[in-house]
């Protein structure tokens, strides 16, 4: 079944043609068998000469964790030709049905590969923080989605662009930071860091701990999504899209229409 499963969401991806959601097919509660679908599919995409640069962190947000009715975030991969460079072009014509949302993007400098960390922790081994936009798509068709779905599917993962601005994270306010996101200069999405498990630092403090003890723990050079700041909002061919993170900077990215 794994593997069937595992075949499904790649032909998906690389057909761009959506598939129906298999969440009564492993049942609602199968989490684990959810993740070894994704660890085969990001094994086979390895093999073909893929490469990890870091992890995505979705389900931050408590309004979604009480629509999916789940109690705990959930995570991806992200390889690097899932990066669009900041004010790039992103072809929607390679995704099935994206949506784009704003968050922080951690950089580490040294690994993180306990279970006993704390903030502290976490910050002393952030090389530095960036604004971002990830790119979620769902192979599941019209994101008829459950927790089992999207963990399945790579955590939704697709694209993400990552700010030309680093800044040190000492004293940085991740909490009360303020996020606006915009198409083509209408405000479209707004938030603020503690809509992402209350503080983005809590997020990848729990990345880092449910990693710590496998075989691919957090290293140092791993980019890591921290989770969305805002609500996601729908794509729009032909369209500029910048986030703007107070204190933090910009980033932006440039839709090409579907030929």
């Amino acid at each position: 079944m794994i593997e069937s499963l595992a075949e499904r969401l790649r032909e998906a991806e690389r057909t761009r043609t959506s598939i129906s959601a298999f969440r009564e097919t492993l049942g609602a509660g199968a989490i684990e068998q959810a993740y070894a679908i994704q660890r085969r599919n990001a094994a086979i995409r390895l093999r073909a000469g893929g490469r990890l640069v870091g992890r995505k962190i979705g389900l931050t947000s408590a309004a979604v964790q009480r629509q999916l009715k789940v109690d705990q975030p959930d995570c991806g991969l992200l390889f690097a030709d899932m990066q669009v460079a900041d004010g790039g072009s992103l072809a929607l014509d390679e995704l099935i049905e994206p949506k784009v949302e704003s968050e922080i993007a951690f950089v580490l400098s040294r690994d993180l590969d306990r279970k006993d960390l704390t903030h502290q922790h976490i910050l002393s081994a952030v090389d530095y923080v960036l604004p971002c936009l990830e790119i979620v798509d769902s192979r599941i068709r019209h994101w008829d989605i459950g927790i089992v779905d999207t963990i399945a599917d790579n955590a939704s993962s697709a694209r993400f662009v990552l700010g030309a601005t680093p800044r040190r994270p000492v004293d940085f306010d991740f909490i009360h930071c303020g996020m606006v996101l915009r198409g083509n200069g209408a405000v479209v999405a707004t938030g603020a860091g503690a809509a992402c498990l209350g503080n983005p630092i809590e997020a990848v403090r729990w990345l880092a701990v449910t990693l710590a003890g496998t075989n691919f723990p957090l290293r140092a050079g791993d980019i890591v999504l921290s989770g969305a700041l805002g609500p996601m909002t729908g794509l729009s061919a032909s369209c500029h899209y910048s986030a703007t993170i107070a204190n933090l900077g910009s980033v932006t990215v440039n839709t090409v229409a579907r030929s």
